[in-house]
């Protein structure tokens, strides 16, 4: 009987297939990219930020948040790079390993609050124009901003807590999800705060979504510049949103479960696990496709960035009118 038990709680460890070609390889592709798409493209919306903007509203600096986040990724991403050309090794220690997968967390974290902030920024100057949510200062915006980053960096401070790099065989991992023999009660709350933490922020997109439409259906306003613009930048973060968290979220789900109810089915347990792995590397997309959300989201960004390298699709695109 404890052989058994002993048995159930190592099998998530041995199961785990390290020299999986596929799980290494598309990670690869995804990070490659971000890093040749990503790095440009937060480098030049924070010149455009820093340099480009006269006047700073709410919304800009929630988004100018959502850039900051990026960096901490982007800062992250030549280990992950080099850890999957080594087969999934890691090679830099135990300590740098909690810090790379705190980082990685806290900007996965930042960016859902600061893109939700602002879908809701977009959502109430549209249904609510008179509400007193768009009267708020820009000193409240930093207060509001700091205070979102406090939340973000507090509950990922397990990364800093718990042992996160693991020995399977010769290779060193260093995963979240699907390699602890016994799971840490700090683990715990990461993982519910992994699951939350997207499925909150979602369904109120879902909901902002469905009520800008419905709002605009019955006052037949969608015609408006600004309102089809608020409507665009809603619908752009939601599409982000899902596809870059939603399959790791579900597939992340599954394996929990299986690891839980499961133990002993190896098979199902690479499947899921390989899945998983996929599907992180969409998270990692999410800076190369945010300076979508500062087009959409600022007509005040659309057009300093006009200004700056005209071409006729962004004259097409951008308008020189100010955000509402």
């Amino acid at each position: 009987m404890l052989r058994e038990v002993l048995m159930e709680t190592n099998t998530s460890i041995h199961c785990l297939n390290t020299t999986d070609r596929v799980v290494h390889v598309f990670p690869q592709i995804v990070l490659i990219t971000e890093m040749i798409v990503g790095l440009p493209g937060s480098i030049l919306a924070l010149w455009i930020f820093c340099f480009r903007l006269k006047v700073w509203k709410t919304h800009i600096f929630f988004l100018f948040n959502l850039l900051l986040a990026d960096f901490l990724l982007l800062a992250s991403v030549p280990f992950r790079i080099d850890t999957h050309l080594r087969g999934g090794d890691w090679v830099f220690g135990r300590l740098w390993c909690s810090i790379n997968l705190f980082m990685l967390s806290v900007n996965r974290s930042a960016s859902i609050a600061f893109m939700t902030v602002v879908a809701l920024d977009r959502y109430f100057k549209v249904v609510h124009p008179h509400h007193c949510i768009n009267r708020i200062s820009l000193i409240q915006a930093r207060w509001l901003s700091a205070l979102m980053w406090i939340t973000v960096i507090l509950f990922q401070i397990p990364f800093l807590t718990t042992d996160t790099l693991h020995t399977n065989g010769n290779v060193s991992l260093c995963h979240t999800f699907l390699s602890y023999k016994v799971t840490p009660g700090a683990m715990k709350v990461h993982y519910v705060a992994f699951t939350a933490e997207f499925f909150l922020p979602w369904l109120l997109l879902l909901f902002c979504s469905f009520r800008i439409a419905s709002h605009l259906r019955q006052r037949e306003m969608d015609k408006q510049k600004r309102v089809r613009r608020a409507i665009q930048a809603v619908f752009v973060i939601s599409a982000v949103f899902t596809f870059c968290f939603m399959p790791s979220v579900i597939t992340g789900l599954l394996g929990l479960c299986f690891k839980a109810y499961h133990p002993l089915d190896c098979k199902s347990y690479n499947r899921i696990i390989r899945l998983f792995t996929l599907s992180i590397g969409l998270t990692y997309l999410k800076s190369a496709l945010d300076p979508i959300i500062y087009i959409f989201s600022s007509a005040m960004f659309c057009a300093a960035l006009k200004k700056s390298f005209i071409t006729p699709a962004l004259q097409g695109s951008c308008s020189e009118d100010c955000d509402p």
